[in-house]
């Protein structure tokens, strides 16, 4: 089974940096696109940055400026520097992945199990 490994998060003090990464614990024939998401207590679950296998990167306007999605040369871990934190970023991060197993096969959504960062004021 297919399953997302995230890692980086932790508490940071406003202003600090953490960077987040992602990655599938086994092979996956394509990935279609990465992304990050995040929920605060009490709000839903909101798109943070996406990035296609094209390159292209989507970003809210709440991070832009401040964060940047990456990927790995071999295109299978995704990152998420996180810059010029805020106390509102405080969530758990989720790292989503778009792929195939194959080339006939549907697209499947793959979740992470989330991390937790904690921005301290």
């Amino acid at each position: 089974q297919v399953q997302l490994v995230e890692s980086g998060g932790g508490l940071v003090q406003a202003g600090g940096s953490l960077r987040l990464s992602c990655a599938p614990n086994k092979s996956l024939f394509r990935i279609n696109a990465m992304g990050w998401y995040r929920q605060a207590p009490g709000k839903q679950r909101e798109l943070v940055a996406t990035l296609t296998s094209y390159g292209s990167t989507n970003y809210a306007d709440f991070v832009k400026g401040r964060f940047t999605i990456s990927r790995d040369n071999a295109r299978t871990t995704t990152y998420l520097q996180m810059n010029s934190l805020k106390s509102e970023d405080t969530a758990v991060y989720y790292c989503h992945v778009v792929a195939r197993l194959s080339t006939l096969a549907s697209e499947i959504d793959y979740w992470g199990q989330g991390t937790q960062v904690t921005v301290s004021s």
